[in-house]
């Protein structure tokens, strides 16, 4: 079932990018409009689809993948815009998109467990290790409410929503225990830190008045086309959405690395929590390039992935997926006109996006920071610290989110090659 649903979608994830139905990368969805109405030409969509998308593939989604060893959603659908956009349009184009497509979700599932098993047939297996690399993600995910309120309402409110968050942490870990039918429940306390922190973020959000003065424009009436286009669509989107759903619920995906690695540590609830909050962040971005463009997202709004944590089932959450993904586009204009009320809210996207990243950066630092000096105590540090700042200086950087992960995983190598060639010894434990 596992590979069934991979496959599929794949499959229909490049075939959506073909069509210029939908695309994941946020930066490719503008362009796309430029295509199908006749001002770039089919080489250009495919040198941007390339350009946006190809780095992020290799420096960021797999290594994070490998690392957790669940697969990254971009790692499959920026992989997927790449295809679409690659392959002819018309019926051989959607023929070849779905057929590569496919080809390239089984070849990331079998690929990514090979290399696991490859890994761990080395002289000195570094993948015990190199676990801890999501290790601080776990722990600071519930920080980054904190954050998005400071960056929107300053720095006083930012450190008491820290505060609070703090409170509600620690009085959860030691009263956050019950007993229930004659089990003892746990309550997480990362996952109520972050619910605390969230609540006090919508609070001021929705505090937040419109500017009087500000001009109105009413985007739905003056892209109805484009809307018209989506909705036309839902059919196949809903099928979209619902696939996603089904492979979180099977595990094999994750939306976002913090919920992948709560995911990895069986914390579904927590994770979900997580994946409703970049839920929250990503509305006011699909929604308004949704309506400008006619392009939709192949994960929406990214619900679908809070659908897969929560329902294990994989059938029954395929078809809650769906109906989530079909929700979205049928309410679509009535959500853009609930953010131009709340002007507060739709400025909070756009900070939970940039907090969620600027946390992830650090955790992740940190986390192969940790790994690879587990792996080799003092050089380990000296590599991926070494790779950090010099990656500042290059002319082409790889994101700040995958130093860390990629460190960590050339560490393990290169204590493996220098065994071989008698310049390493494993610390005895």
């Amino acid at each position: 079932m596992k590979f069934v649903i991979i496959a599929l979608l794949g499959a229909l994830a490049a075939i959506l990018s073909n069509m210029g139905v939908a695309v994941f990368n946020d930066g490719l969805r503008p362009v796309v409009p430029e295509y199908l109405e006749g001002r770039m030409d089919k080489k250009a969509l495919a040198a941007t689809s390339f350009a946006l998308s190809f780095g992020l593939v290799i420096g960021f989604g797999i290594p994070v993948s490998i690392a957790a060893s669940i697969i990254l959603i971009h790692s499959i659908l920026l992989g997927t815009d790449i295809i679409g956009s690659w392959c002819p349009s018309g019926k051989k184009g959607i023929i070849m998109s779905g057929v590569i497509g496919a080809l390239y979700g089984l070849g990331l599932v079998s690929g990514l467990q090979a290399i696991v098993d490859l890994f761990a047939k080395l002289p000195i297996n570094f993948l015990p290790q190199l676990g801890q690399v999501g290790a601080p993600v776990v722990a600071a995910f519930a920080v980054f409410p904190a954050l998005v309120v400071a960056y929107q309402f300053g720095f006083k409110k930012g450190i008491i929503t820290l505060c609070i968050s703090f409170l509600v942490r620690q009085i959860t870990l030691y009263y956050g225990k019950f007993k229930w039918n004659g089990a003892t429940i746990k309550i997480d306390q990362e996952g109520m830190a972050l619910l605390a922190g969230m609540i006090i973020m919508l609070v001021f959000a929705m505090k937040e008045k419109p500017d009087p003065n500000a001009p109105k424009v009413d985007l739905v009436s003056i892209f109805a086309e484009r809307v018209k286009k989506i909705k036309k669509n839902l059919p196949i989107l809903a099928v979209m959405g619902g696939l996603i759903s089904a492979a979180t619920s099977l595990a094999m995906v994750a939306g976002d690395p913090i919920s992948l690695n709560l995911l990895k540590e069986g914390k579904n609830v927590e994770a979900a929590m997580t994946g409703f909050a970049r839920g929250i962040g990503f509305i006011p971005l699909v929604a308004t390039t949704a309506i400008t463009t006619g392009v939709y997202a192949p994960a929406g709004m990214t619900f679908v992935f809070v659908i897969g944590l929560l329902v294990k089932n994989p059938l029954l959450s395929f078809i809650l997926g769906a109906g989530v993904m079909s929700l979205e586009i049928l309410f679509l204009d009535v959500l853009a006109r609930f953010l131009d009320k709340f002007p507060g809210v739709k400025k909070c996207g756009d900070n939970i996006r940039t907090s969620m990243s600027k946390v992830l950066e650090v955790a992740l630092l940190v986390g192969g920071l940790m790994a690879a000096n587990a792996m080799a105590p003092g050089l380990g540090l000296f590599v991926v610290i070494g790779l950090y700042v010099l990656n500042k200086t290059s002319k082409k950087p790889i994101v700040d989110m995958a130093v860390g992960p990629m460190g960590a995983i050339l560490v393990g190598i290169l204590i493996n090659i220098l065994f071989v060639v008698g310049l390493y010894l494993p610390p005895v434990v």
